[in-house]
């Protein structure tokens, strides 16, 4: 390999050419990524725990979104046709999943293989196009966190085209029709979903975990607020008793104590036990922050 000049800014990089001489300094190719020496190099390294715990969250917002839209649109209806949407959507979203992991590299495989985020910047390198001289601009564009980026474009194309689809065959077999509203609100999350990520998808990676554990602990809240009855024996009772409660309320702790590990990385396992804190914390204490108290007062 002969020595060649750096390239300036932080993504310019040269390809090899097939006379065995390099390129001028540009962006790399679609999976590569420069090295030091300026040289474009394949990303081979394996996905991290994070990047996959990262991959699981933005697969989890819409299948969460699913669900909640799912079980607003079916209030009152059986609950034998609302767990069969719920069942679906899951479907859908995992089959999205598998989908997106099976076209990237490696190709056939549930594996994955990046370029490791190395900084912030790594995800808007269209804010780092260097100007040498203050002249020319060059534009070295490129995905330099390969795939981590694209694939959750993929994931929620595939599921979103799985949700038209598979999702209308089950309501036409069950002959649900108010279940064709969780569809159209997909219609609308869907994009919303893609246009945050493509703005926001650096600052998701760095912040995820903390991004769980307060959306948990926000919506634990909002769920108990809604009982009409805000004494403790009463949301406790009610949320033993009542199946759908029960569901809603393990829910959060599960989601709450994915945060919990996507921060600590399955070092201090012990913080998990303070996944139910944010529900007793709030049952134990809301008969004390009634409003009508306060204002009495």
């Amino acid at each position: 390999m002969s020595v060649v000049r750096t390239c300036p800014g932080l993504y310019c990089g040269r390809t090899a050419l097939g006379d065995g001489s390099w390129s001028d300094c540009g962006a790399c190719p679609r999976g590569y990524r420069k090295n030091a020496s300026s040289y474009c190099v394949e990303c081979t390294d394996e996905a991290s725990l994070y990047d996959w715990q990262y991959l699981g969250f933005m697969v989890l917002l819409p299948l969460v979104l699913h669900w909640f839209f799912i079980d607003m649109v079916t209030i009152g209806k059986t609950n034998t046709k609302a767990l069969h949407q719920h069942f679906c959507a899951l479907l859908e979203v995992v089959t999205g999943t598998v989908g997106a992991l099976l076209m990237l590299a490696p190709t056939g495989s549930l594996s994955l293989y990046v370029c490791t985020p190395k900084a912030l910047s790594d995800w808007y390198t269209l804010l780092h196009n260097p100007q040498p001289d203050y002249k020319e601009t060059l534009h070295c564009t490129q995905e330099a966190v390969y795939p981590l980026y694209t694939i959750i474009l993929l994931v929620y194309a595939f599921s979103l085209l799985l949700t038209v689809v598979m999702r209308t065959i089950l309501l036409a077999w069950l002959k649900i029709s108010v279940g064709n509203k969780a569809i159209y609100c997909a219609l609308y999350f869907y994009p919303i979903l893609v246009l945050t990520h493509t703005v926001a998808a650096g600052l998701i990676y760095c912040a995820f975990p903390y991004i769980v554990i307060i959306i948990s602990m926000m919506t634990s809240a909002s769920h108990f607020s809604i009982k009409l009855n805000q004494s403790a024996p009463a949301l406790f009772v009610s949320s033993v008793k009542n199946f759908r409660n029960l569901i809603i309320l393990v829910g959060h702790w599960l989601i709450h104590a994915y945060g919990i590990i996507s921060l600590t990385g399955f070092k201090e396992l012990w913080y998990l036990t303070l996944v139910p804190a944010p529900a007793l914390f709030y049952i134990l204490t809301a008969q004390f922050t009634d409003p009508m108290k306060i204002h009495n007062d």
